[in-house]
């Protein structure tokens, strides 16, 4: 007794091609959120380093940062950057942070679940020195 085939092919087809495009979404989405935490973080270092020069203020720092974010991402990154002085290990510093949604499906996600930092050594201080 011999089995009939016809139609296998248009079955497995189907199978595999859900699994490779589930697969190669994945990537894709992993690469989008790879993409905004390491463009986030570069414009938090970015804006830090900026705000930490000599007669600069964190203000500057965060507004150089918002810029940045806005250049390469949609504007809604940049809405939450905040800065400010921080100690670091008792050497004085300055942060800009930003918060942003990490995307789940495209660019949609949920709110203020990325947080970035960036940290430097502020001049003045070193200066006065």
């Amino acid at each position: 007794m011999r089995l009939d085939d016809r139609g296998s092919a248009v079955v497995e087809f189907v199978l595999v091609s859900v699994l490779v495009v589930t697969l190669v979404a994945a990537v894709l989405q992993l690469a989008l959120a790879l993409h905004i935490r390491n463009t986030l973080v570069a414009a938090a270092s970015e804006g830090a380093r900026m705000a930490a020069a000599t007669n600069r203020s964190p203000g500057d720092g965060a507004a150089h940062t918002s810029r940045l974010i806005r250049a390469t991402l949609p504007d809604t990154y940049a809405d939450h950057v905040t800065a400010g002085f921080e100690d670091v290990g008792g050497i004085p510093t300055v942060f800009v942070e930003v918060r942003a949604q990490l995307p789940m499906l495209g660019w949609i996600g949920p709110a203020d679940t990325l947080v970035v930092r960036g940290h430097a050594l502020e001049e003045s201080s070193v200066v006065g020195q």
